[in-house]
């Protein structure tokens, strides 16, 4: 987590951890708010998106796919953590919006 934000900081986007989770067991999920009042999700991705090559890393997807309103993305988030309270959030902001995560199947 450390070092995605190390990166982004080093790009010359904002970035932190908006809320802590288990270290062990708590699934990440990083909010890219675009500046412009929307914003993206990126969730865990399924663990059958892992293949053998990469069974450690961290992969993401897009979740919706397309920017929405941030509202929407701040709703799934609560419910997200209704739902499991060990989850981790970071928020990163970049007009562009570059993310710099590893996505599944791309």
């Amino acid at each position: 987590m450390a070092a995605y934000l190390r990166r982004c900081q080093t790009e010359g986007m904002f970035g932190a951890v908006r809320r802590r989770g288990a270290e062990e067991a708590g699934a990440v999920f990083v909010k890219l708010a675009l500046l412009d009042g929307n914003a993206m999700l990126f969730a865990p991705a399924p663990q059958t998106s892992y293949g053998e090559s990469r069974p450690a890393e961290r992969a993401f997807v897009a979740s919706p796919p397309e920017p929405v309103a941030e509202q929407k993305i701040e709703e799934r988030l609560q419910k997200e953590i209704g739902f499991d309270p060990d989850v981790w959030i970071v928020e990163i902001e970049d007009k562009a919006g570059r993310h710099f995560l590893d996505l599944a199947g791309g």
